[in-house]
This record gives C-alpha cells, sequence and structure tokens, in this order.
C-alpha cells in the first residue's frame, strides 16, 4: 500500500467518509440512496460549435436545485472537500469516461493569485487533479494563466461578463500543446464567455481541438 493510501485510510479511521448529501457514514462521497438521486439529475450534453475558438462542449448537468446548491456551496462556501464529489460523479461515468481519454492535455482554467489566496484554493484544479490522476493525463496549471482579477462572472450580465474577461487570459509554453487535443475544465457554463477567452488564447499555440468540460450548464 502506498504512503498516500496508507495516509487516506488513518484519516478514515479518524474521520469516516460520511455523505455530502445526508452525512450517513458511507465509502465514498454519496451513500447509494443519495447517488441515485444525483445520477438520476445527470443529463450528458456534447455540443458542437462550428464557429467557435473551441469544438465541443460537454456538460453532466443542468445548473439548477440541489446541483447549483453543492457548486455554490463547493465554490464560495470554503467546502473544498466537494471536488470529490464530483470527481466521482464524471469518473463513474463511462460516456464521459471514454470521451476525456480521447484527449492530450486537460488545462482547469486560472483563477487570479488574489482570487486564489482569498479563496483558498481553484475549484476546477482540484477536480481536474483527480480526473487526470485517474485516466493518466496530463492536467497543466502553467499553460494559461489568469493575469487580472477580474470581478466574479456570477454577479454580471451577458454583455459585463464578456467585457469582464476579456484578455484576463495568457498562454505560456505554447509549445507544450501545440497540435495536442486539448480539454478545458471549469465549473459551470453560462454565457461560455471564459470558454471563448480561454480557447482564443490557446489557439494561438496551434493545438488540433479544444472541448470545454463543466459540470453543470447554466
Amino acid at each position: 500500500m502506498k504512503l498516500q493510501e496508507l495516509l487516506d485510510h488513518a484519516l478514515n479511521i479518524i474521520y469516516p467518509q460520511t455523505c455530502e448529501i445526508c452525512g450517513k457514514t458511507t465509502t465514498k462521497s454519496l451513500c447509494n440512496d443519495c447517488k441515485k438521486i444525483i445520477t438520476d439529475m445527470e443529463e450528458v450534453k456534447i455540443v458542437t460549435y462550428a464557429s467557435a475558438y473551441f469544438n465541443k462542449h460537454v456538460y453532466l448537468f443542468k445548473y439548477e436545485g440541489l446541483i447549483r446548491q453543492k457548486i455554490l456551496q463547493y465554490k464560495f462556501n470554503q467546502k473544498s472537500y466537494l471536488y470529490k464529489m464530483f470527481s466521482e460523479l464524471i469518473l463513474e461515468n463511462q460516456e464521459l469516461k471514454t470521451l476525456i481519454k480521447q484527449y492530450d492535455v486537460i488545462i482547469p482554467v486560472p483563477i487570479s493569485k488574489q482570487r486564489k489566496k482569498q479563496r483558498g484554493y481553484n475549484q476546477t484544479e482540484l477536480i481536474a487533479n483527480m480526473i487526470g490522476k485517474k485516466l493518466d493525463i496530463p492536467v497543466n496549471k502553467k499553460i494559461l494563466i489568469k493575469t487580472k482579477n477580474s470581478k466574479p462572472q456570477s454577479i454580471l450580465n451577458k454583455e459585463e461578463r464578456k467585457n469582464n474577461i476579456l484578455g484576463a487570459y495568457k498562454i505560456w509554453q505554447n509549445e507544450k500543446i501545440k497540435n495536442k487535443n486539448i480539454i478545458i475544465f471549469d465549473d459551470i457554463f453560462t454565457t461560455g464567455s471564459t470558454a471563448m477567452e480561454c480557447s482564443k488564447e490557446l489557439r494561438k499555440a496551434e493545438v488540433n481541438n479544444i472541448l470545454v468540460f463543466t459540470i453543470a450548464k447554466d
């Protein structure tokens, strides 16, 4: 047993895993009853974009109800541990696993240094790391960076969102992704402004295909 597995085992003894929905003790992030509730809400959609900077967008849920509640808690209420629940839901969906394996690199949408310091973590990074580890796909957090601390997109309207992140992302180490198939991973897709700006910048590296992957779509 590896050191990390031993540490995880020890922590599970001291702090038993509980269901992220109902709080019952379980072996994973969701008990069987709550997992059924959540998986019944799954609605995998793959949308093709002919003229956008990215080729496709895939999402697992509509951004509503329980899913919306959990994403907001994960993103704004210091509940970083919820990454396990979202990661497991993605990894247990065979259609999504098959799709992800067609790509070479996962790039989580970056947040500014100020926002990361304030929040303590990048919510997209935590999930991307687990997916990449389980499916043996590189996760690169240095190729795309956010250069300005823009306002949260969630408080802005459609036009404001577009202007808010204009020129907010910059690409580094272009040669590492040239001719590669890329996944841009984010939590929510609303207007597509973030996906568009990130994709536009990554296109400068002459990548092949870009898939925007999000947990939910508003």
